[in-house]
């Protein structure tokens, strides 16, 4: 058997592969669409099984669960993927892949803070690579790894680990992930070139690794990111409407999915649209079509996306457009986990997590997390007009997704099987 290694460079496109020498120097791009949504466990879920979303069932980073009325984004049990993964069988060390819970790999280490009762949170990483990586390079910078403070650290902490897993265990797959282009991809309308430069240099010390070993490296991304210039509040369009309820507290206005007509779960460029009642389907279509900013609305059946997880309609934004989860009409009644950094409570994906009100109120907030007082990390704005860059749809190929390897495949549905040939001749 060959031994792989396979570096996830999220949001490296063909353009920007020239201000990547050593990645560029593995071979030439090859261009790939990645299945609707194109998003982060999507993607993943497709790569590992050579699925479309139809049968492996990760619709986008979350969906709507009819049956508890619940939002869920960001789930880590690798139950949810139907059908077997490339992994299965196979020696396998998987580095901050998504999906990582229960995943049947000898190796893995994966994002998971540890929750208080009372409703405290610390931040952490499980490490089962037997590596002692927290011991031997310090901890994992958790708050580098997303929030207003994601940028290179974490993703040079996951290179390390990486070359450490390498070195020590030498597995014969190997899946490695890292998200540094993604921030800035979000934050600003183009990538500068230095964050490529950056990420390079992370990638650097795992293929040096991997060549002394000789094992043969793979380069992939799971989509481009591109420039975005407006905000489309499609929950506030379905709640004007007197489609989507809410209901007002003490913590602001929470969603009341089950008492709602239309709802949409908004992950980047595309949104899943669930609608109560069947015969309402017609009239929510025409009324979001008349919404700016959204391109189209069509049957999940169209873009592979046929599965009970997803919604009764799929709305595409407009390519210098994208989806946020607002509901809310009044800023003074947003929910209060509206301004804060909290991946599973929101009913949608949320890029201005990456931004940060006030560095002085940041710092304040800390020091009452240090004194043992009750505290909210409430710094982030709601001014959605700060996010500059997305994903979600299929951009022309210069600026989509990429594979580097010897001849490698076309479609992300393929890699599965490109991966195991690579192992098995």
């Amino acid at each position: 058997m060959n031994k792989v290694c396979v570096l996830n460079v999220v949001g490296l496109t063909p353009e920007l592969l020239q201000h990547a020498p050593r990645l560029a120097a593995l071979g030439e791009p090859v261009s790939w669409n990645c299945p609707l949504p194109a998003v982060t466990c999507t993607a993943q879920a497709t790569l590992l099984t050579g699925k479309l979303p139809r049968e492996h069932g990760i619709v986008g980073n979350g969906w709507y669960e009819r049956s508890t009325g619940e939002v869920r984004f960001w789930q880590q049990s690798n139950h949810l993927i139907s059908g077997p993964k490339l992994y299965e069988g196979i020696e396998t060390a998987k580095l901050f892949w998504w999906f990582n819970q229960g995943a049947a790999v000898k190796w893995f280490a994966t994002p998971k803070p540890h929750y208080g009762c009372d409703g405290s949170k610390v931040f952490g990483i499980i490490d089962r690579t037997e590596c002692d990586l927290e011991r031997r390079l310090g901890a994992f910078p958790f708050f580098t790894f997303w929030g207003p403070h994601a940028g290179l650290p974490c993703s040079e902490w996951i290179a390390k680990a990486a070359v450490e897993t390498l070195r020590q265990k030498s597995p014969t797959l190997t899946l490695v992930y890292l998200p540094h282009l993604d921030y800035d991809g979000q934050r600003c309308s183009a990538i500068d070139p230095a964050r490529v430069v950056e990420v390079d240099r992370c990638a650097g010390w795992i293929i040096d690794q991997a060549e002394a070993q000789g094992i043969q490296v793979i380069v992939i991304s799971e989509y481009g990111l591109v420039p975005v210039q407006r905000p489309v509040f499609i929950n506030r369009y379905l709640r004007q409407a007197g489609l989507l309820e809410v209901r007002d507290g003490p913590f602001g206005e929470m969603l009341l999915p089950l008492d709602s007509t239309a709802l949409a779960v908004v992950d980047h460029q595309v949104a899943h649209i669930y609608v109560a009642r069947s015969e309402q389907k017609a009239s929510v279509r025409q009324r979001l079509l008349d919404l700016p900013g959204v391109a189209d609305v069509v049957a999940p059946g169209e873009l592979g996306l046929d599965h009970p997880r997803s919604g009764d309609w799929i709305a595409l934004a407009e390519p210098d457009a994208w989806f946020a989860y607002y509901y809310w009409l009044n800023d003074r009644r947003a929910p209060d986990f509206a301004r804060t950094v909290d991946i599973h409570r929101k009913p949608g994906y949320d890029p201005c997590e990456l931004f940060c009100t006030s560095k002085t109120r940041a710092a304040w907030r800390l020091l009452q997390k240090k004194l043992g007082f009750r505290y909210r990390m409430d710094v982030i704005p709601l001014d959605a007009t700060l996010v500059r860059g997305s994903h979600g749809l299929q951009p022309a190929p210069s600026a989509g997704p990429l594979i580097i390897g010897p001849e490698a495949p076309h479609r992300m549905t393929d890699f599965k099987d490109y991966i195991l040939q690579l192992i098995r001749t």
